[in-house]
């Protein structure tokens, strides 16, 4: 973990930046209970920590619970047209990983509504039951420095939203050999 950096407090006397050390989980609330648990098992190809008629928890890796589903008959979807968090995000270690996702979950009836190289990343959106959105994502760069300096250039100043692509082509294209560099770098394409 990185140190935190003394910061400037209004008083002028010099404070320790205090900051998180991760994410620990998300909260889903749902009318469509049972319905909910089996997509996001499915979806993180997770296991089942707690669960009874009001709430469970699921994990997929260390912690132990990344995800809860609480059990609230009577709400209603999600909208498109409503303030609140847009999406979460789940970085994969790889392009391979993100396409072996893909696959994974496309036998189970589970696509992609969005598929986007941002040029950061390439990522896969994808929407729960109820509406909400996820995504899976894979680095398009080795290092932090190499992004940032992506972010800092005019062809994403351009473009910040990305050029979307086909998943069965990119896979096509990563089974038939193609270098992962070449097919994580994002089309210069203005948006």
């Amino acid at each position: 973990m990185a140190e935190a950096k003394a910061k400037q407090a209004g008083d002028g006397k010099t404070r320790r930046k205090v900051v998180p050390t991760h994410m620990a989980h998300f909260v889903v609330k749902t009318a469509q209970y049972e319905k909910m648990i089996d997509w996001y098992l499915t979806f993180f190809d997770g296991e089942v920590v707690f669960s009874n008629e009001i709430a469970t928890f699921l994990t997929f890796d260390q912690e132990h619970h990344r995800v809860a589903i609480v059990n609230m008959p009577g709400l209603l979807p999600q909208r498109d047209d409503t303030a609140g968090v847009h999406h979460v995000a789940f970085s994969l270690a790889s392009l391979e990983d993100l396409l072996e996702n893909y696959k994974r979950l496309k036998e189970r009836s589970i696509l992609p509504w969005w598929c986007v190289n941002h040029g950061p990343t390439t990522s896969m959106y994808y929407k729960d039951p109820d509406g909400s959105q996820v995504e899976f994502q894979t680095d398009n760069y080795e290092t932090f420095g190499e992004t940032v300096e992506f972010m800092k250039s005019q062809a994403y100043a351009d473009n910040v939203g990305g050029v979307d692509f086909d998943p069965e082509e990119l896979v096509r294209q990563f089974e038939a050999g193609i270098a992962v560099d070449f097919l994580l770098k994002r089309p210069d394409v203005r948006g």
